[in-house]
Formats: structure tokens, C-alpha cells, sequence
């Protein structure tokens, strides 16, 4: 009977204990006990318990709670539990409005929350607007009419425009608008030493073209940190046109050459047909002069006489020949 006693009385306190945990779990009074002496004002069991079903932690709600309301920042805890619901960083959103409020700066809780759901940093974009950062572009190469290439370096100075941030663009839009006025303001010289005489034209031009308008930025000033002179580009073109030039005109004369070449051989071809022809000829001769002395169109007496004109026809040439050369 004892152990009966013994056993039901351990089993009520182990089931106490596991009703006290439930019940710390669910209404976290100690949470509350910290809000209270807080000054926040929070329902044990519609806020508290609420949160825990609603699968909110409630330190997340009343930590930033109370860390607003030492601030003096006004925000309620269904305006903190719908962010967090939302998908939003409460600690964050309370910090920057605490840093805009001691900045004088006007940030409503609504724009806070859009900004963070924006995928931005509240917190730092705050910050950037009280203190401004730099940011470093990357070496930017240009040439100049004369064909001098300039590499640049610039520092931006920019402000976080808190107005913009919704919607507006980052830095890497700022890093390449800079680039692209750094390229055409050196571009626009007339020789690279104007450009390494007045490194702050560089910076006067790109500054007034206006390169933050729908940008989540607001410049404040661009320097010219660094500028180096590069490659002769205009000298490296010239050269490269003119080895283009060379190819061509050796490529045109090839051309020109494989075509004489080929009219030569037309040439002997239709030299050796000719020839051909006149052998073919030629040996047609005795046949035709056989064929007459068959025939009785011509004579024994007719031949020689024949044979008589040709030789005295070619002795006269050669005498000619000899005579011509003898008065040379």
C-alpha cells in the first residue's frame, strides 16, 4: 500500500512538472516579468500565449519592444509580429528607427518595414545617410583623341537617400555610371596630358551630368584617386591597319601573279595548238603533191621548177640577212 502511495505521488509530481514546463513554454513569464518592469505592457495570455500559437518566439516581439520603447519610438506589438510574420528583421527595423529618430531624420515605421522586406539594410542605410560612405571604382580605361590610353581610379562619396531606397538602384549602377562619365570625359580630351595636368575636370564633368537620379544614393563628391598613362593605342592601330594594309596588298599581288602566271600557260598552250596545226599541215604537203603527180595536175618539170624558186628564194634571204648584219 505504501509503494502504491509512493509511486502515485511521484508520478503527480512528474506530471506537475511537465504542466509547469508546458506552462512556462506556452506563457513565458519571465519574458513578462522583464516587459512589465520595462514599462511595456504586454497580456500575458492574448499577447504572449497568442505569439507561441501564431508560431512567433516572443523575445523576438518584446525585446525590440522594450529596446523601442526606451527610445521613446512608438510601435505596438501587432505592428512588430506582422513584420516578423512578414519575413522582416524586427531588431533591425527598431534600431534603424532609433538611429533616424537621434539623426532627425524622418523614417515612418511603414517605410522601415518596406525597405527591410526590400531585401535592404535598414540599418546600414540609415547609417550611410547620417555618415557617408565611399565607394572605390575599379580601374577605368579610356583614350584620348591624341591615342594615349589613361586609366583612372575615382572615390565616390554618396549619401543613402532613404526616400529611394524603395525601388531605387544600388551601387553598382553608381560604379558604372561613374565609369561610363570617366571614359567619356577622357575621351573628350584633346591630349592625355590635359587630362594628367587637370584630374579634377575628370571629377567636375562626371559630377554635374546628374549620375544619381534613380539610384538609391545621392553623390556627394567624386576625386580622382589615382591616374596612370597606358598603352600607346593610337601608335598599336596604325600599326595593326598597316600590317592589314601589307597583307591585303601581298595577298592582291599573289593574286595578281597566279594570273599571269596562268595567262603564260594559255599562251604556250595555244603557241604549241599552233604548232601542232602547222606540223599537221606540213605533213599534209607530200600527200597533196603525191596526190597531183597521180592525178597529172602536175609535172616532173613543174617540181623542179618549183624547187628552183624556193632554193633562190632562200638564198636571197640569206644574202639579205648577211648584208643587213654586215652594216650593223
Amino acid at each position: 500500500m505504501e509503494s502504491l502511495i509512493t509511486s502515485s505521488g511521484l508520478f503527480l509530481i512528474v506530471l506537475i512538472f511537465l504542466g509547469l514546463v508546458v506552462f512556462l513554454y506556452f506563457i513565458p513569464v519571465g519574458l513578462w516579468v522583464t516587459a512589465f518592469f520595462s514599462g511595456v505592457r504586454v497580456k500575458l495570455v492574448r499577447d504572449l500565449m497568442g505569439m507561441r500559437l501564431r508560431k512567433v518566439p516572443p523575445a523576438h516581439i518584446v525585446k525590440p519592444l522594450i529596446t523601442a520603447h526606451k527610445a521613446g519610438i512608438d510601435v505596438s506589438p501587432p505592428q512588430l509580429e506582422a513584420h516578423f510574420l512578414a519575413g522582416g528583421q524586427v531588431q533591425k527595423v527598431v534600431n534603424a528607427l532609433i538611429s533616424a529618430d537621434k539623426a532627425n531624420i524622418d523614417l515612418p515605421f511603414e517605410r522601415a518595414t518596406a525597405i527591410d522586406l526590400a531585401g535592404r539594410d535598414v540599418f546600414e542605410a540609415v547609417q550611410v545617410s547620417v555618415n557617408p560612405k565611399v565607394i572605390e571604382t575599379p580601374p577605368v580605361s579610356a583614350v584620348a583623341k591624341d591615342g594615349i590610353q589613361v586609366r583612372a581610379i575615382a572615390r565616390v562619396t554618396v549619401r543613402a537617400n532613404i526616400e529611394r531606397l524603395v525601388g531605387g538602384a544600388g551601387e553598382e549602377t553608381i560604379i558604372a555610371r561613374v565609369g561610363e562619365g570617366i571614359v567619356s570625359t577622357i575621351g573628350s580630351s584633346e591630349t592625355h596630358k590635359a587630362v594628367l595636368e587637370n584630374p579634377d575636370s575628370i571629377s567636375k564633368v562626371v559630377l554635374s551630368k546628374g549620375l544619381d537620379s534613380g539610384t538609391a544614393f545621392e553623390i556627394l563628391s567624386i576625386d580622382i584617386a589615382d591616374v596612370d598613362v597606358g598603352e600607346n593605342i593610337g601608335a598599336k592601330l596604325q600599326t595593326d591597319q598597316a600590317e592589314a594594309d601589307l597583307k591585303i596588298a601581298q595577298a592582291k599581288a599573289e593574286e595578281r601573279r597566279a594570273a599571269a602566271v596562268a595567262h603564260e600557260q594559255e599562251m604556250r598552250a595555244a603557241v604549241q595548238e599552233q604548232r601542232a596545226k602547222v606540223i599537221a599541215a606540213e605533213a599534209e604537203v607530200p600527200l597533196a603533191m603525191a596526190e597531183a603527180f597521180r592525178s597529172g595536175n602536175l609535172g616532173v618539170m613543174d617540181y623542179y621548177n618549183l624547187r628552183n624558186v624556193e632554193a633562190d628564194t632562200q638564198m636571197r634571204r640569206s644574202i639579205g640577212g648577211g648584208e643587213s648584219s654586215d652594216k650593223k
